[in-house]
C-alpha cells in the first residue's frame, strides 16, 4: 500500500541540502516539505575544520527542523517522480508516500565524480560529506599510530605519506588542515619526527585552485610549498593500491593514504526521473530556475544547470555561494511573479590551515591573515542561526590557545552489541 498525503503549503522540496533547506527556510510561513536522507544541513564551507578536527562536527550541521521551523520534514528517498501528476513517490522508515504538490523543487545535489582509474574504488577516501570527513580525520590519526610500531623506516614513512588528487578549493582546504593537524599531532608521538611525513598535491590542471586569479594561486603554491607541500600540477592519476599510488610518468609513491577531491557529478538519481537532462546529467532550467517544459517544477543548486544572466553563457559553478543566492531567487519565483535570476559573484575566499588564507572581494585580492580573516568572516555570517554561529565562535577561540585533539574515534557509531565479548 503507498500511502497518499500533500506537500505542506502546496511545495515539495526534494533535498535537504544547502540549496534545498534555504528555500525551504526562506519560504517561511508559507511552510513546505522537505524530503531528505538526513535531517540537518551540511554547511560545507567549513567541512575541512571538521575534518581536522579545529571544529566539533556537529558544529558545521543545522539541523533542519531548527532551521526551518515551518517546514515539515520527511525523512526518506524519492524514488519516482510524474510532473504531469505533481506527484513525487518516497520511501522512508515508516514505508511508502506519494506527495502531491502543487510546486515542487529539485534540489538533489552532488556526488563524487569518479574515474574508471584501477584501484581508485577500493582505496581511494573521498571528501564530499560529513561521514567522509571524520572518516579521513580517524584514518590519518591511525596512520601515525601505525607509523609508530613500525620498525623499518620504509614502512613507517609510507603510513606518513598523504596524497591528495583534485587542487581546487576542496583539495587545498583539507590538505592544509590535516597537514596542521599532523604537526600538532607530532608533539605526542616523540618516535616519529625522525620519518619523513610527505603531503602531495596532484591535479591534472597546470596550476592549483585554477578558479581564482593567478597571483592568489600562485600565492597558495607558495605558501604550500613553504611547508613542503609537493605539488604536481599537469600530472594524473594512473592506479591506487593499498600501499602504492601510481602517477603519470611512472612515478610510484608508497603510501596508505588516497583523498580524491576531483570534482563532482549531479546525482546519478537525475537519470530515472521524467526531467530535461544536459550532456552531464544537469536538470535543464530556465533563467528563472523553472525546469523546461515541465510546469510546476524547479530546479536549483549543484544538479541544476543554472544560467545566470549576470554571466552569459557561463552557467553557475557548483558552489555553496551561488546556491544560496539560487534560493534566494527561487523562494521569491514561488511566491510572486518569476524573474530571472541574475547573481555576480562578490568574491572568492579559501583557507590555507592556521593563520593563512587568500581572498578576492570586490575584485580586491587579499592574503596571508588578512585572507584567512575575511574567509572565516564570510563563513561565519552565511552559517544561519545564532546558535551556530556561537559554538563555531567558541571552538575557534579555544583553538588559540590549545592544539588539536588526537583522539580517534573510529569505532564511534559501530558498538559493541549487547552479549558480544
Amino acid at each position: 500500500m503507498v500511502e497518499r498525503r500533500r506537500a505542506r503549503g502546496g511545495t515539495l522540496v526534494l533535498g535537504g541540502g544547502f540549496a534545498g533547506s534555504y528555500v525551504a527556510r526562506l519560504l517561511g510561513r508559507r511552510g513546505s516539505t522537505i524530503v531528505s536522507l538526513e535531517n540537518f544541513m551540511l554547511f560545507t564551507p567549513l567541512l575541512p575544520e571538521a575534518a581536522s578536527g579545529m571544529l566539533e562536527p556537529r558544529h558545521v550541521v543545522v539541523p533542519l527542523r531548527v532551521m526551518c521551523p515551518h517546514a515539515e520534514l520527511l525523512l526518506g528517498r524519492l524514488t519516482g517522480l510524474s510532473p504531469e501528476r505533481r506527484a513525487a513517490t518516497v520511501e522512508t522508515g515508516a514505508g511508502t508516500f506519494e506527495i502531491g504538490y502543487e510546486r515542487a523543487v529539485l534540489a538533489l545535489g552532488s556526488v563524487s565524480r569518479v574515474l574508471p582509474i584501477p584501484g581508485l574504488a577500493e582505496h581511494g577516501l573521498g571528501f564530499k560529506d560529513l561521514p567522509d570527513a571524520i572518516h579521513l580525520r580517524n584514518h590519518v590519526l591511525r596512520q601515525l599510530e601505525a607509523a609508530v610500531t613500525e620498525t623499518d623506516r620504509g614502512r613507517a614513512e609510507a603510513h606518513l605519506t598523504f596524497v591528495f588528487v583534485g587542487a581546487g578549493y576542496a583539495g587545498v582546504e583539507a590538505l592544509a588542515e590535516l597537514s596542521d593537524l599532523v604537526r600538532d599531532a607530532m608533539r605526542y608521538y616523540p618516535e616519529l619526527p625522525r620519518y619523513r611525513t610527505r603531503w602531495i598535491l596532484v591535479d591534472a590542471a597546470p596550476k592549483i585552485l585554477p578558479e581564482i586569479p593567478s597571483r592568489l594561486g600562485d600565492y597558495a603554491a607558495r605558501q604550500l610549498a613553504k611547508r613542503r607541500i609537493e605539488i604536481r600540477t599537469s600530472t594524473t592519476l594512473e592506479s591506487v593500491g593499498p600501499s602504492t599510488i601510481v602517477l603519470s610518468g611512472g612515478e610510484r609513491i608508497a603510501s596508505h593514504t588516497l583523498v580524491w577531491t576531483a570534482g563532482v557529478r549531479a546525482n546519478p538519481l537525475l537519470a530515472h526521473l521524467e526531467v530535461p537532462l544536459d550532456e552531464r546529467g544537469r536538470v535543464r532550467v530556465d533563467s528563472t530556475l523553472r525546469v523546461e517544459e515541465r510546469d510546476g517544477l524547479w530546479a536549483l543548486g549543484d544538479c541544476a544547470l543554472v544560467p545566470n544572466e549576470a554571466t552569459p553563457g557561463l552557467p553557475d559553478p557548483p558552489t555553496s555561494q551561488h546556491a544560496l543566492r539560487q534560493a534566494r531567487r527561487l523562494a521569491k519565483n514561488l511566491q510572486s511573479d518569476p524573474r530571472p535570476y541574475r547573481y555576480r559573484t562578490l568574491g572568492q575566499v579559501a583557507t590555507l590551515g592556521r593563520h593563512k588564507g587568500i581572498a578576492l572581494v570586490f575584485g580586491l585580492p587579499l592574503r596571508g591573515f588578512i585572507g584567512w580573516f575575511v574567509t572565516r568572516t564570510y563563513h561565519l555570517y552565511q552559517l544561519p542561526l545564532l546558535s551556530r554561529k556561537l559554538r563555531v565562535v567558541t571552538d575557534w577561540t579555544v583553538a588559540l590557545f590549545f592544539r588539536r585533539d588526537i583522539a580517534e574515534l573510529g569505532t564511534l557509531g559501530h558498538p559493541t552489541r549487547l552479549g558480544d565479548d
